[in-house]
């Protein structure tokens, strides 16, 4: 896939990987649809980048379809859609607001999917790319992240389930599967994050490999590569790793 000239939507661009990407994509020459809820923000990567700011609440029911066709009122067409958007929540399952947990699968998994169904049909016919935005919370389930790893683990089994379809041979599919980003996100989910290890990378780095694999075609992208470990170990020897991870969470 040719990023310059490329019709890319890229959602949750207001900040965070989001908006590293949609700066990496525009210095690329790809035409930008910066999606985002945060108006301030989304205009301020806009201008700086020259992207299409679409402004978007993904939460709502219908987001997904009325920004689809926003973007097909714009150009025509989308050749990539980087499902990037994602919220969170930590504490204790018991404790989790039930409109938390509801924004958290709508935004994070729902979305996603209303979105790729509206756009993949076109893609089919000329050729295209879908990235979703995964977690290592969803490959390996969190403490006290049930839903938000839960809302992660749906997004990546769609993701690799339409890689088996036989229908849209022209249409990669990328799943990005990050540890721990130098981003806003923490704090939004209501807890920060205070550990040394593993260490937070930037967006940067996330964003340019979200690049890199769009051009290559890869099915799956680790940041940092390491984190393969832990979801080898799970795999294999399930027993081994649940008491790692009650010893070193």
């Amino acid at each position: 896939m040719r990023l310059t000239g490329s019709v890319v939507l890229v959602t949750g661009a207001s900040s965070g990987i989001g908006a590293a990407l949609v700066r990496r994509l525009t210095r690329a020459g790809s035409h930008v649809l910066a999606v985002g809820r945060d108006p301030d923000r989304l205009d301020r990567i806009a201008t700086e980048t020259g992207a299409i700011p679409l402004l978007a609440d993904l939460s709502r029911p219908d987001a997904a379809g009325q920004l689809a066709a926003r973007a097909m009122e714009r150009y025509g067409r989308v050749d990539v859609l980087v499902n990037n958007a994602g919220v969170g929540w930590a504490g204790p399952f018991g404790t989790m607001p039930a409109e938390r947990a509801e924004e958290v699968l709508a935004v994070n998994l729902r979305a996603p999917v209303e979105l790729t169904r509206a756009l993949l049909p076109g893609m089919c016919d000329r050729g295209g790319h879908l990235v979703f935005v995964g977690s290592i919370a969803g490959r390996l389930g969190v403490a006290e992240e049930a839903v938000y790893a839960a809302s992660k683990a749906g997004l990546d089994t769609f993701a690799r389930s339409l890689r088996l379809e036989s229908a849209c041979r022209r249409v990669g599919v990328t799943v990005v599967v990050p540890g721990v980003v130098q981003t806003a996100f923490f704090e939004r989910r209501g807890r920060p994050y205070h550990r040394d290890r593993p260490r937070a990378i930037p967006p940067d780095r996330v964003a340019a490999a979200v690049a890199d694999a769009i051009v290559r075609n890869q099915a799956e992208v680790y940041l940092p590569a390491w984190l393969r470990v832990p979801v080898a170990v799970q795999g294999l020897l399930p027993a081994v790793y649940r008491r790692l991870a009650s010893r070193f969470g």
